[in-house]
């Protein structure tokens, strides 16, 4: 029978009555037991409920319930149809939502089996990340819009990034430095736009990397900036643009014989300062020529150096806030060469953090990054209160302890004076 027969039951007095038994039907499997309601019901659905039960209802009746065998009796004898079959015919085939249950549990057991099949499941991190994942509706919502292979995606790549795998390439792979995020979504998916910023993927994979650098019990919030999401990646051997990770440098020199260090010896020259990028120094070998380099946080340091003691400043490069890939390959190259690096930021939490880094990852000694240094720039005036999770400062307890009790951060320009008798 065509649907068009069935124009009775598009009226008002049917609508919402063969909605309810669609649901109703939905959830329990197709099962016609029970009944169906309908509350502050119209006129029109008034008559129609007393037409299907042959019971009469009041007009001041507040809900109207009809019992499913009741509808699949009238609607057969009228049209020779049953209710399922007539709810097909008006409006498509019913979905079988117990069913969809079990599937969508299966898969979600399935993904999540399969996501702990990787040497990184025996991190506290990337367990962390999973429950989470899990928990929070992301995997479930995956699932339902079809594209739970992501999961499978997202773990491929945190096996290939190089800062979580200790590999340190094959074939595949540039020969040295971090990966570009385009040959890391080529070389885990097949898809060099796979990582793009944005994407399903890149998301669930930075809330991976956020939870490795918060730790397995707290929050795995994804940075909303692109410094932040840049150092996320960074911290794991990736690199969203070669060219726009940079480094800021001052008198550096260079040992080599290439381009690039041409350009930083003639910058040494008349001392000018110059920005290298990631992809210059993965081009050739740049090592800086000189053997002791002061690191700063902030160009205002380094832009005063170069004003002030010009090609007599000692070789300084500036992280500008964390240090960006470029400025670890640098540094730790020169590190490796025998440079000796004397290292501070500003005295806030991130400041020391990015300092207890650096003493752990290229050995630096921290540069008036004490206690002392910290009191007599704070009582110098103007400062700002501390945000943020605390940090320790494991080269100098007592100067998070300090920071700790007066609550309050100071930037290193404030030791510019001192800095610069250093540098000169």
């Amino acid at each position: 029978m065509p649907p068009e027969t069935y124009g009775e039951l598009t009226s008002d007095g049917w609508r919402r009555l063969l909605a309810a038994a669609r649901r109703r039907l939905e959830r329990t499997g197709g099962a016609l037991d029970g009944e169906i309601g309908l509350s502050a019901p119209g006129e029109a659905e008034r008559r129609t409920v007393i037409g299907v039960t042959g019971r009469y209802r009041p007009e001041t009746v507040k809900r109207l319930t009809v019992p499913l065998r009741d509808l699949d009796s009238y609607l057969y004898d009228r049209y020779g149809t049953g209710l399922l079959q007539t709810l097909g015919r008006l409006h498509g085939p019913l979905r079988d939502r117990p069913a969809e249950r079990a599937d969508e549990s299966a898969l979600r057991t399935h993904s999540l089996e399969a996501a702990r099949a990787t040497p990184l499941a025996d991190q506290d991190w990337y367990t962390a990340w999973l429950e989470r994942i899990a928990a929070d509706g992301t995997l479930t919502r995956l699932v339902r819009r079809g594209d739970a292979p992501l999961l499978q995606d997202a773990v491929r790549v945190l096996e290939k990034l190089p800062g979580l795998s200790g590999r340190r390439g094959d074939s595949r792979t540039p020969g040295r430095g971090p990966l570009p995020l385009p040959v890391l979504g080529e070389w885990a998916t097949g898809d060099t736009k796979s990582l793009m910023p944005g994407s399903p993927l890149e998301q669930l994979v930075l809330r991976a990397l956020a939870q490795r650098t918060a730790g397995a019990g707290n929050a795995d919030a994804v940075p909303r900036d692109r410094a932040g999401r840049r150092a996320l990646w960074e911290s794991a051997g990736a690199v969203a643009d070669d060219l726009a990770s940079q480094v800021l440098v001052l008198n550096i020199g260079a040992r080599g014989e290439n381009v690039v260090c041409n350009w930083l010896r003639d910058a040494a020259g008349f001392g000018i300062p110059f920005r290298l990028t990631l992809h210059q120094l993965t081009l050739d070998v740049v090592v800086p020529g000189a053997r002791d380099i002061h690191v700063c946080e902030n160009p205002a340091v380094l832009r005063a150096a170069a004003a002030e003691l010009e090609d007599r400043a000692a070789a300084l490069v500036c992280t500008e806030g964390i240090p960006s890939a470029a400025c670890h390959k640098l540094l730790a190259d020169a590190a490796r060469a025998g440079a000796r690096l004397n290292w501070r930021a500003d005295f806030d939490w991130t400041g020391l953090r990015i300092t207890a880094t650096a003493v752990e990852r290229h050995g630096a000694r921290p540069w008036r990054m004490t206690a002392a240094d910290y009191r007599g720039a704070l009582d110098q005036g103007e400062s700002t209160p501390l945000t943020g999770p605390p940090a320790p400062s494991p080269w100098n307890p007592e100067l998070a302890h300090a920071m700790g009790v007066s609550g309050r951060s100071v930037m290193e320009e404030r030791l510019l004076p001192a800095l610069l008798s250093d540098l000169g």
